[in-house]
C-alpha cells in the first residue's frame, strides 16, 4: 500500500508544536499525570507478567484475577473492537478467530488503519459470534486459548450465567477482559464487590502481557505520552476553546454524551479540555440515553462545535445525518452547520491504534489554528492521509511498531 509522505528534513506540524516556544519532555507529562481525567498510564502490580514455572506465565486483570498462561495464544476470540484493535497493534491479528461482529468491526476499524502502511485487517476466517445472542456449543468449536471478553458482560447474554462461564473458562479456555472501564458503569451484582476500573493504555499493557508483546506495548505507549503532551501543551486558554456537544442523531432526537465523562471510551475527548456545552443544562443525562433532545433544543444550548460520535464508521449514515441536520429549518440555524463544524467524529470502542488516531482527528476537529484543518467526512472514506508535516504524530513510526519494524 502505497502512502503520500512528505518531504524528509521539512519541519512537521509536531516539531511546530513542540519547538515552537513549548517544551514537550518528562516534566510537561508528570504535570499533566494529575489533571482531573488524564489517561496518561500507570504501572500497577499484576500489569506484567509473572514467571510461575519455567514455561508459563499469569496475568492479572478485574474481574478475572490472575490468569496462567502455559504458552502464547494463538486461537483468540475477541467480541468487542478495542480488544481487536489491541490483537492489531500487537502483532497477533492473525491469531483472532471470532468476533461479535465481524463485518462492522472490521470495517470501523480498518477507516482508520488504512493510514497506517502495512496495517490491514480482514474478516476472512472469522466467526460472527451474536447471533439473536450467543451459542455456548459454539464456544466449544471455536476453541479459543483465551476469551478477549468481560465474563461479567458474558452474563447479561440471554441464556448465560456465572455457571456457564466458568464452564467455558474450565473446559476451552480463560476469560480476560474488562468492559464496565468504558463508562465505569456497574457491572452485574454478582461481580461488584471487587470490580476495578481501568484506563484505556492499562488495560492495553496487560493485553501486551498476555501475549508477550511489552515491548511493542512500551513503543505504543510512548507514541502516545508525546502525542498527548502535544495536545495537552498548544491547548488554547479556556476562555478561547469552543464549546462542544457530543452527540449521536437518530430519528429525530439528539442523545447528548458527557465530554470528560469517566472511562476509556472518553480517552479520545477528554484530553481535549473542551467546554461541554451541555454542562449547564438542567436535562439530567448520562451515556445511554438517559435523555434527548430535539432540534429546537440543541439550538437553544447552540454548541459551537457539534461531535456526532461513531459518526465514522458503519454505524450511521453520516450523509443522511448531515443532510437531514443542515437542511432542517432549525437545524440550519445551528452556529456548527453554518460554520461548518458538524463533524462525524470517532467512537468509544478503541484499543490503542484507534485512540491515537481518534486524538489527532479530534484535535484537528476543535483545535485547527492549533492542530491543523480536519477535511469534511462523506461516506466510503479512509481517515485522511495528512502529510508527514500536518500529522500530530509518526504514522510511520507506528505502522513501524504494528508490523515488527521498529
Amino acid at each position: 500500500m502505497s502512502k503520500k509522505r512528505g518531504g524528509h528534513g521539512a519541519p512537521t506540524r509536531r516539531d511546530y508544536l513542540k519547538y515552537g516556544g513549548v517544551t514537550i519532555g518528562g516534566g510537561l507529562l508528570a504535570g499533566c499525570a494529575g489533571l482531573t481525567g488524564s489517561d496518561t498510564t500507570s504501572t500497577e502490580t499484576g500489569t506484567s507478567s509473572t514467571n510461575t514455572a519455567e514455561t508459563s506465565y499469569s496475568v492479572t486483570m478485574s474481574p478475572v484475577g490472575e490468569v496462567t498462561f502455559e504458552e502464547t495464544p494463538s486461537n483468540v476470540m475477541a467480541y468487542s473492537p478495542q480488544y481487536v484493535d489491541m490483537l492489531v497493534a500487537f502483532g497477533h491479528a492473525d491469531s483472532l478467530n471470532s468476533v461479535g461482529f465481524p463485518g462492522d468491526t472490521v470495517t470501523g476499524l480498518q477507516y482508520f488503519y488504512d493510514t497506517l502502511d502495512g496495517v490491514s485487517l480482514s474478516t476472512d476466517g472469522l466467526t460472527q459470534l451474536f447471533n439473536d445472542g450467543m451459542d455456548k456449543e459454539l464456544f466449544y468449536e471455536l476453541d479459543s486459548d483465551v476469551h478477549l471478553m468481560d465474563p461479567a458482560w458474558a452474563t447479561t447474554f440471554k441464556g448465560w450465567s456465572r455457571d456457564d462461564v466458568e464452564e467455558i473458562a474450565e473446559n476451552v479456555g480463560p476469560w480476560f477482559a474488562n468492559r464496565y472501564s468504558r463508562q465505569h458503569a456497574q457491572p452485574p451484582e454478582a461481580y461488584r464487590d471487587d470490580y476495578q476500573y481501568y484506563t484505556l493504555w492499562e488495560l492495553s499493557e496487560k493485553v501486551a502481557a498476555v501475549f508477550g508483546e511489552q515491548e511493542r506495548f512500551e513503543a505504543l505507549k510512548s507514541e502516545y505520552e508525546a502525542l498527548y503532551g502535544t495536545i495537552r501543551a498548544n491547548l488554547p486558554p479556556k476562555s478561547e476553546r469552543p464549546t462542544v456537544g457530543l452527540l449521536s442523531y437518530w430519528d429525530g432526537e439528539f442523545y447528548p454524551y458527557k465530554i470528560s465523562g469517566p472511562g476509556f471510551g472518553k480517552a479520545h475527548v477528554r484530553p481535549m479540555g473542551a467546554r461541554d456545552a451541555f454542562a449547564d443544562s438542567d436535562k439530567t443525562y448520562a451515556e445511554n440515553y438517559d435523555a434527548t433532545y430535539n432540534m429546537e433544543g440543541v439550538l437553544d444550548i447552540d454548541p459551537d462545535v457539534i461531535l456526532h460520535i461513531f459518526g465514522v464508521g458503519p454505524w450511521y449514515d453520516w450523509d443522511e445525518i448531515s443532510e437531514t441536520v443542515s437542511s432542517d429549518p432549525v437545524g440550519k440555524e445551528l452556529t456548527a452547520v453554518q460554520n461548518d463544524r458538524f463533524y462525524a467524529s470517532g467512537g468509544s470502542f478503541q484499543g490503542p491504534l484507534k485512540n491515537l488516531l481518534q486524538l489527532e482527528m479530534t484535535a484537528k476537529q476543535l483545535y485547527p489554528d492549533a492542530f491543523g484543518e480536519w477535511p469534511r467526512f462523506e461516506e466510503g472514506q479512509s481517515y485522511p492521509e495528512f502529510s508527514k508535516e500536518e500529522q500530530l504524530f509518526d504514522h510511520q513510526r507506528v505502522a513501524d511498531i504494528v508490523t515488527g519494524d521498529f
